[in-house]
């Protein structure tokens, strides 16, 4: 018997056995105080009554609720079924890193190396730090010279600006984050680190309300629903932005063909908040990360850009001393849900299909 059932149970019996003695304390105001015992009486009795007969229809509702998630689940499996030598990768999933391959955006050469022994977790992280450092672009970085491009970008590096860090989050959006109540851990963080327009307001039990950094990608900032330029959102904490770029790392190419044409857009938001610090990635970073991935992938990966939370958890790798990251892979809280802040649902977002 749980300590609420004895609690309920003694209710009852306190109701009852007021109705009696306060009767006869208080023989002027009977009705009254009849009317109070037999409240509280009621109340005792009810409950009193087990704890499973209470929560008959909430545990009916869990339990559709999770033949629902089983039956998602399984038609899931059914539609991203798994076979063949890579038998851990949905098979619609290789069917798009074929398609990527094929196409080849970003030109990525055929012959990158694949090394046959694996790292351990520390070599890895020892070589993330050793060939993928932070890089920003900096005023006179080929392209981007002369005045329009000397009085915005920033002087600082962002390891400058923002300092030492011992302990750092990095929160995706994901949907898994609905109803997981990790606000309170995420903020006991030194730094937070969140994605394009992942919001706090209305989410903070769940993701918290501390924002030191968002990285944010260029088909955001040029999107008019985002409305990039003046909504308060994106202005709290240091702005980071991406943009793909091809493998060559070019920026004289990239600079003549972005995949989203932001460098206009960029300079807008510094003139509007010069204040705020503001870095755009540099196309080394993206594809220095991606060279590593494919390295210590067992097979051959997408030939575009890594995602923005992967490239947001080498960002903060380079930062901080400890990185925590919040709901990347799957969990138990694993959900068709998009993103935690709309009701969109579909499994690519949790399986990636563009990135690898």
């Amino acid at each position: 018997m749980h300590l609420q059932n004895y609690i309920d149970v003694f209710l009852c019996f306190l109701g009852i056995s007021m109705t009696v003695v306060l009767r006869k304390i208080f023989q002027c105001k009977k009705r009254i105080i009849l009317l109070f015992c037999v409240i509280i009486s009621i109340y005792g009795i009810y409950s009193s009554v087990p704890t499973s007969t209470h929560t008959k229809t909430r545990d009916k509702w869990i339990q559709g609720n999770e033949a629902t998630m089983q039956n998602s689940s399984a038609q899931h499996r059914r539609k991203h079924r798994l076979h063949g030598k890579n038998n851990f990768i949905a098979e619609s999933v290789q069917k798009a890193v074929k398609y990527y391959q094929a196409v080849n955006d970003f030109h990525v050469p055929p012959n990158v190396t694949r090394r046959n022994a694996q790292l351990s977790r520390g070599e890895l992280v020892c070589e993330l730090q050793a060939r993928v450092p932070l890089r920003t672009i900096r005023a006179g970085d080929g392209p981007f010279s002369g005045h329009e491009w000397e009085t915005v970008l920033p002087r600082e590096s962002l390891a400058e600006k923002l300092g030492p860090l011992k302990t750092c989050a990095v929160v995706m959006s994901s949907g898994a984050l609905r109803n997981s109540y990790l606000g309170v851990e995420i903020d006991a963080h030194d730094a937070v680190l969140r994605f394009n327009a992942a919001p706090t307001k209305g989410y903070s039990f769940d993701v918290g309300t501390k924002t030191t950094l968002r990285l944010v990608n260029s088909k955001l900032m040029m999107s008019a629903e985002s409305r990039f330029l003046t909504d308060p959102l994106y202005s709290t904490g240091a702005l980071i932005m991406w943009d793909p770029a091809p493998y060559s790392r070019d920026l004289y190419a990239w600079y003549k063909k972005p995949d989203f044409d932001f460098f206009q857009r960029y300079r807008d938001y510094r003139r509007l908040r010069p204040q705020q610090p503001f870095y755009i990635l540099s196309p080394s970073f993206q594809w220095d990360l991606w060279d590593v991935i494919q390295e210590n992938s067992p097979m051959d990966i997408q030939p575009n850009p890594p995602s923005s939370g992967m490239l947001g958890v080498a960002v903060m790798m380079n930062l901080c001393e400890q990185v925590s990251v919040y709901e990347f892979l799957l969990s138990h809280r694993r959900t068709p849900v998009c993103h935690y802040y709309q009701d969109y649902f579909d499994w690519h977002c949790t399986l990636g299909h563009y990135h690898p």
